[in-house]
């Protein structure tokens, strides 16, 4: 099958890899990227045009977004996919989806998204043509059960649950080197962005409860934060992980902790996979949701206070045993629950094909 799979593209955790695992399923999967219509097209012009082009892509129209929808209906017309996987198509126009379906008859068009367009404090302006373009999807694909009914509301034909995944090539277990050690081995780590939700207090907690916390996330979020507090000032500079730092700074502890984003209304994230899949226990914020993919206490473990976390955190701690058999029950659920990027990507395909929304003769 012919899938052109859209998006911006600049992080290698999204549409890259989807393109690549369709590429794996035998599909002739090709990207338009448009990153790069945001970047000035010279040195000399840098000065000039970057201000305009950040503006242009936090606000979502001017000439760039205009350019960028012509050439995604000219790429539609000249490839002719069977699929087009909108991945959190902000700049994508519903007038652009519409001139696609002229010029390519037949083909079926995925709207995802893996961010809360309607959580708290998410600008009109950021979401307003994927709000309109729900109506043009042939099925609007929700992170988050939640989004299910609001996409519906918003337009959306067909409406179904693609949780987020982990990619095995990424997220895996490793032995350290006594170099890596030095750098990931603790008892604690958390590895993710500050949000004034309470994470600050609990994390405080951990360290004065006296275990090794180590702490990876974006410093311009968390720094100022760890400025004003005597506990964890220690940990400043806080640095972003990517790639095989971030695996490794998941397989260098012995317990890796999970929040929720309240910005998303999250009930479980990317991490309830990637942690697992690392051969580390994890032990995440509570959930219902989270809870109905993992058996508490056999294959992951929840908290769901101040309190809890640090017994549970002393129990595992304290047992090596009991924490190594949840590590391997939760690394053995994800695999077998097929939460990989590729095992995704196959149900999907497989579900559209059921559901008559794709022909059985495109499927590789």
């Amino acid at each position: 099958m012919r899938i052109l799979v859209a998006g911006d593209g600049h992080s290698e955790l999204h549409e890259r890899p989807v393109i690549h695992a369709l590429r794996e399923l035998g599909h002739e999967a090709q990207g338009f990227l448009w990153h790069d219509y945001f970047k000035p097209t010279s040195r000399a012009l840098d000065r000039l045009q970057r201000p305009l082009l950040r503006a242009q892509d936090k606000f979502v129209r001017g000439p760039a977004v205009n350019r960028l929808n012509a050439d995604l209906v000219r790429k539609c017309t000249e490839m002719q996919p069977n699929l087009l996987f909108i991945y959190r198509g902000t700049h994508v126009k519903a007038s652009a989806l519409r001139r696609i379906r002229e010029q390519v008859p037949g083909i079926v068009i995925a709207g995802y998204n893996n961010d809360d367009p309607f959580g708290p404090g998410q600008p009109h302006y950021r979401w307003r043509h994927f709000l309109d373009c729900l109506a043009e999807y042939d099925v609007a694909l929700a992170y988050r059960h939640h989004n299910l009914e609001e996409f519906s509301r918003h337009g959306a034909r067909q409406v179904r649950l693609l949780r987020s995944w982990f990619i095995p090539e990424r997220n895996h277990p490793v032995t350290l080197t006594p170099e890596d050690e030095a750098c990931y081995a603790t008892d604690v780590v958390f590895v993710g962005h500050y949000e004034n939700d309470g994470r600050l207090e609990l994390l405080e907690n951990v360290v004065r409860q006296g275990f090794r916390l180590r702490l990876f996330g974006p410093g311009y979020d968390w720094d100022p934060v760890l400025s004003g507090s005597d506990t964890l000032r220690h940990l400043r500079p806080v640095k972003l992980v990517w790639g095989e730092d971030y695996n490794k700074a998941l397989c260098g502890a012995k317990v890796a902790l999970c929040f929720f984003s309240r910005l998303n209304r999250d009930t479980y994230t990317r991490r309830c996979f990637e942690i697992p899949a690392t051969g580390t226990m994890m032990l995440s914020e509570y959930s219902d949701d989270l809870a109905s993919l993992f058996a508490e206490g056999r294959e992951a473990d929840f908290f769901r206070s101040k309190d809890e976390l640090l017994d549970k955190l002393s129990l595992y701690l304290g047992d090596d045993d009991r924490r190594h058999s949840v590590a391997q029950a939760g690394l053995q659920r994800v695999n077998s629950d097929g939460h990989d990027l590729k095992s995704r990507l196959r149900d999907l395909l497989a579900w559209m094909e059921q559901s008559g929304m794709m022909g059985r003769q495109n499927h590789a």
